[in-house]
């Protein structure tokens, strides 16, 4: 089990293996989110790690498209 201390100011430094695990950064922004007396900690991906992640084969496709196909699925769910 991990520990660190929290200063006055409230802060605390994440360990190096909850760092590796999370994948973060300095500078990097995490997300706290509470249940109950546990906190969770995420990770905010931002927009620009994204890019890149999905592979596509075929043309582009317009917003157009990828609205009907939305609906077609909608439709059938």
């Amino acid at each position: 089990m991990l520990e660190s201390a929290v200063t006055k100011k409230g802060q605390t430094t994440l360990p190096k293996p909850v760092r590796e695990t999370l994948g973060v950064q300095a500078g990097d922004r995490v997300r706290y989110v509470i249940l109950g007396r546990e906190v969770r900690i995420l990770p905010v991906q931002p927009i620009r790690r994204l890019f890149g992640v999905l592979e596509h084969d075929g043309p582009p496709v317009t917003l157009e498209q990828m609205e009907r196909a939305v609906a077609e699925g909608a439709a059938e769910g």
